[in-house]
C-alpha cells in the first residue's frame, strides 16, 4: 500500500518503524473541545480527525465520510478519537510515529500521581503550539454565548486541590456502578475531561472551551441551564455540586463522595413560629405557650452558606451621584453566631430563626444573596463586602462543645467569583488564587490577567471559596 502527499510517499513497511508526518498538517488546526461527532452523519461512532484540516469524519473504510473526504481533498493523515491511533487514506494502514504523541497527549491529558502532587508546588510557565504562554490551572474558557455564569463557577472549582486532584485521575471514579440509562454520569466523566484540559502543561492553546462539558450541563439539567441564557452562578453551582455528589454514588445522609469530603459543613438551625402580627396582645401571649410556637432545633448539613446583605440605602452625594454602601463581612456572617435571629416569612406563617455552626468544612462556600426576586422583577443589592483575604477565623460561629474539638477554624480565601452590571444581562468574572507562585489572577471567559490581591476587596463579590489552614500552615499569597 502507497499513500502519496506531495514529494513524500509511505509505503506499508514504514508503518512499523514510523515516519515524520508532521508536514503534512498543521497543528493550529487540531482543536479537540467539541463534541466528537461526524461533521457530515453527526455520528458519535467511529469518529476520525482530518489531521490536514481539523474536521470530523465517521469511518474509514471504502465510502465512509472520512475516506471520501481524502481522496477529494487529498487529505491523508487520520486520527480516531477513541482508539487515539492515526491512519493514512485512502490506503488504510496505521501510521506509527512518536512524533505524533504530542497529539494525543492534548486528546487525553493524562496525570501521574508524582505530577498530581507537584502542581500547587511549580510556578512553570508552559508554552503553547501558537507561541503563547500560560500558567496550567489558570487558563480562559470560551463564552459560547452566554455562559461566563458557568464558566466561573468550573473555573473556581478547578482551583480547589482536593476536588482537582481526584477529577485528574479518571482511575478513581470509572469503575463506579450507575443504573441503565444514567445519563448524569455524563457530568462526573466531561468534568473530569475539564479539570485535565485546564491543567494540561502542554496544550496547544492557552484557553480551553467548556463546550463538551456544557452540553452535559443542558442536558443533565433538563434545560434549567443553558448555554445560550444568563444563568444565575448561586443557583448553578448549588445544583452542579448536588449532581456530581448523586453521580459518584453518594447519598443525602449516609454515602459520602470527594464533595460532602471537601465542601460539606453542619450547623443547627433553630425555629421558632410567631403567631400571626395582626392578632390581639392576649392571643398571641396565650398562642406563644402552646407546643407549636416552642423553638425547635434541626442538625442539617450545609454545601455552601448564605450571606445576607442589609438593604442598601440609597444615598446621594453633592453631585447627585449614589454612593454604594459597605458592609464587614463579619457583620454578615453573624447571622451564624446562635444569637441573631431573623424573621422568615411564608405565604401563611411566619418563622423567627437563628443558626448555628458545629462542623467546619476544609473548603467553605459562601454565597453573599445580592439578589431578591418580587412579583414583578429582581433587584440587586450592589453592597461592597469588606474582607480579608487571609486569616478569617470562624472559631466564634460554633458551639462551646465543638470549639473544644475543632482545632483549625482560620481560612484564606482562594477564588472570588464576581457579578458585575444588571441582574438579568450582567456579566460574570472570577478572581482565583495559583497556589504555585501565590499570585492572584482575574480570569473574564479568554481574558487572563493578573490582580493585586488589595483589588479584589472592592468588587461585588458573589460567591466565595475559602481554604481552611491545617496544622499552621503559612499562607503564601503575596502581599497578603
Amino acid at each position: 500500500a502507497q499513500c502519496t502527499q506531495g514529494s513524500q510517499m509511505f509505503s506499508s513497511d514504514q508503518q512499523q518503524h514510523g515516519t515524520n508526518v508532521d508536514i503534512f498538517f498543521s497543528r493550529s488546526v487540531l482543536d479537540f473541545d467539541f463534541e466528537k461527532l461526524c461533521s457530515i452523519s453527526l455520528s458519535h461512532i467511529n469518529v476520525y480527525a482530518c489531521l490536514v484540516c481539523g474536521k470530523y469524519f465517521q469511518g474509514r473504510g471504502l465510502k465512509s465520510h472520512a475516506y471520501i473526504h481524502s481522496v477529494q481533498f487529498s487529505h491523508h493523515v487520520f486520527l480516531n478519537l477513541h482508539t487515539l491511533k492515526f491512519y493514512c487514506l485512502p490506503d488504510n494502514y496505521e501510521i506509527i510515529d512518536s512524533s505524533l504523541e504530542d497529539i494525543t497527549y492534548v486528546l487525553k491529558p493524562t496525570f501521574t500521581k508524582q505530577h498530581i502532587a507537584n502542581l500547587d508546588k511549580q510556578a512553570k510557565l508552559s508554552r503553547a503550539y501558537d507561541g503563547t504562554t500560560y500558567l496550567p490551572g489558570i487558563v480562559g474558557l470560551n463564552n459560547i454565548k452566554a455562559n461566563d455564569y458557568a464558566n466561573a463557577v468550573l473555573q473556581a472549582l478547578s482551583n480547589v486541590p482536593p476536588l482537582r486532584n481526584y477529577f485528574l485521575e479518571e482511575e478513581n471514579y470509572k469503575n463506579i456502578k450507575r443504573p441503565p440509562g444514567d445519563i448524569m454520569f455524563l457530568l462526573v466523566q466531561r468534568f473530569g475531561e475539564l479539570m485535565r484540559k485546564l491543567w494540561n502543561p502542554r496544550n496547544f492553546k492557552a484557553h480551553v472551551s467548556p463546550h463538551e462539558m456544557l452540553q452535559a450541563v443542558v442536558l443533565c439539567s433538563k434545560k434549567n441551564f443553558q448555554i445560550t441564557k444568563q444563568g444565575d452562578g448561586v443557583d448553578f453551582l448549588s445544583w452542579f455540586l448536588n449532581a456530581l455528589h448523586s453521580a459518584l454514588g453518594g447519598t443525602k445522609k449516609k454515602k459520602k463522595t470527594i464533595v460532602t469530603d471537601v465542601f460539606q459543613g453542619s450547623m443547627r438551625i433553630f425555629t421558632k413560629k410567631l403567631p400571626h402580627p395582626d392578632l390581639p396582645a392576649e392571643e398571641k401571649e396565650q398562642l406563644l405557650q402552646n407546643e407549636e410556637y416552642q423553638e425547635k432545633m434541626v442538625e442539617s448539613t450545609f454545601m455552601y452558606l448564605t450571606l445576607d446583605l442589609p438593604t442598601a440605602p440609597l444615598y446621594k452625594d453633592e453631585k447627585e451621584q449614589l454612593i454604594i454602601p459597605q458592609v464587614p463581612l463579619f457583620n454578615i456572617l453573624a447571622k451564624f453566631n446562635g444569637i441573631t435571629e431573623k424573621e422568615y416569612k411564608t405565604y401563611k406563617e411566619n418563622f423567627l430563626k437563628r443558626f448555628q455552626l458545629t462542623k467546619l468544612p476544609p473548603y467553605l462556600i459562601f454565597c453573599i444573596k445580592r439578589f431578591t426576586k418580587n412579583n414583578f422583577f429582581v433587584e440587586k443589592n450592589p453592597t461592597i463586602v469588606n474582607f480579608p483575604i487571609t486569616n478569617v477565623d470562624l472559631r466564634e460561629y460554633l458551639s462551646e462543645e465543638v470549639q473544644a474539638v475543632h482545632k483549625n477554624t482560620t481560612y484564606d480565601l482562594i477564588a472570588n467569583i464576581v457579578h458585575d452590571g444588571k441582574p438579568a444581562e450582567g456579566a460574570y468574572r472570577i478572581h482565583v488564587l495559583h497556589h504555585g507562585t501565590g499570585k492572584w489572577y482575574e480570569l473574564q471567559d479568554l481574558q487572563v490577567t493578573d490582580i493585586l490581591p488589595q483589588m479584589i476587596t472592592l468588587s461585588e463579590a458573589y460567591i466565595q471559596i475559602w481554604k481552611r489552614r491545617d496544622n499552621k500552615e503559612e499562607t503564601n499569597q503575596q502581599g497578603a
